[in-house]
């Protein structure tokens, strides 16, 4: 383990806060293992600060003064990542009127940081395997097979094992890029640290916007430390900087924190699984079934109170005992129109509607409440038809 003194000089270098001994042990292994060549892979959920860790390895590597080049894979179109990592010819497609080099070539002596690589098409897993086995690749419409020495750290949000097991990713792959692991804890699994950044965040918005630095009674620092941050520090960052410019007021009650922080379903829905002593996290697509659980329960409440004042005004009594309903007429003339139960799928497409026109069709916001990346949500609207 670093000693504290140069824990310390690496936070303050890049910026970090935070003092869970799970953090500062990722910390210390991004530091352990930036001397060698090793590729890493950072996991985590999605706003946990993963980019950081790849910073912290390239500069404490021997390769810190070549070029560090970080490419965000999940918000690449499928059709073009190959031309970006890779490079390609002139005229192999439509619109390549030059020759162009891609990131491998470019970081060449480097780094290179993959950031959601469990996003990456399976073709394309392919290529790099190539480069992690060999350290080699081929432009896009050439034939000509180029040599390229790059340090590879790789980041996901992913649960690469399922991911593994549905045939989405290449399992020789993982095993190259795990050569070392680093797990980046969630911010709910932090919450010594929830206040001190907050607080920072709090100043930085302060001198932003010109305003005194809002301060939380002792209520509203409880409710941040019990609240489940499903965004995590990106999320805890967007409300700190919403508080500092909306309020007037610097002195933030409990019930003006409250105003900001949105309903977390999470937080009712927990899975405990006997003898494990820990809450298992749910996959993206299941997530968003409990979430439309949640919703439709809400529409079946709503359902039951106009039902209820209906009747009363009709004068009769409401019941949830089916038994207790008066008996039905001997002759009843209705048609039951019987509607199949809603699939998994419709359930999926469903919400991804509503949250699309929740955030105006804009789609990086929706993933980000959907919990999965910009690329999976351009994939499904494609697949459920929700083009507009």
């Amino acid at each position: 383990m670093l000693p504290n003194s140069e824990l310390q000089q690496i936070k303050n270098k890049f910026g970090i806060i935070g003092n869970n001994p799970e953090f500062l042990h990722a910390i210390n292994v991004a530091v352990q293992v930036a001397p060698t060549d090793l590729s890493v892979l950072i996991t985590g959920e999605s706003g946990v600060g993963k980019e950081n860790f790849p910073k912290i390895i390239h500069q404490h590597s021997q390769r810190k003064h070549e070029k560090f080049i970080a490419v965000n894979c999940g918000a690449i179109p499928e059709g073009t990542i190959d031309s970006e990592l890779f490079g390609h010819e002139k005229g192999s497609f439509t619109g390549a009127l030059t020759d162009r080099k891609g990131y491998f070539e470019e970081a060449d002596g480097g780094t290179i940081f993959l950031d959601e690589v469990g996003e990456l098409p399976l073709a394309t897993q392919a290529r790099l395997l190539r480069i992690l086995e060999v350290g080699e690749f081929i432009k896009v419409g050439s034939s000509k097979v180029q040599k390229t020495n790059v340090r590879i750290i790789a980041a996901t949000n992913v649960n690469i094992n399922k991911a593994i097991e549905q045939g989405k990713f290449r399992e020789d792959l993982y095993y190259r890029l795990n050569a070392t692991h680093i797990e980046i804890p969630a911010l709910r699994d932090r919450k010594e640290d929830i206040y001190p950044l907050f607080i920072k965040f709090a100043n930085d918005f302060s001198m932003k916007y010109q305003r005194p630095c809002i301060k939380l009674s002792e209520e509203a620092i409880n409710a941040l430390a019990t609240y489940y941050w499903r965004g995590n520090i990106r999320q805890l960052k967007n409300i700190a900087e919403q508080i500092s410019a909306i309020e007037t007021n610097p002195n933030i009650s409990l019930e003006t924190l409250n105003r900001y922080l949105p309903d977390e379903p999470h937080n009712t829905l927990p899975l405990h699984i006997k003898g494990k002593g820990k809450q298992t996290t749910f996959s993206p697509d299941t997530e968003m079934l409990f979430k439309a659980m949640v919703e439709m329960k809400k529409d079946i409440e709503n359902l039951k109170g106009a039902v209820k004042k209906l009747l009363e005004e009709r004068g009769e009594r409401y019941t949830e005992n089916i038994n207790a309903l008066p008996a039905a007429p001997e002759i009843i003339d209705i048609e039951i129109n019987e509607e199949p139960t809603p699939s998994v799928d419709d359930i999926q497409k469903d919400l991804i509607k509503k949250t699309l026109k929740k955030h105006g069709g804009k789609k990086e916001l929706a993933a980000l409440e959907l919990k999965m990346s910009v690329r999976t949500l351009y994939r499904k609207i494609k697949e459920y038809g929700l083009e507009e």
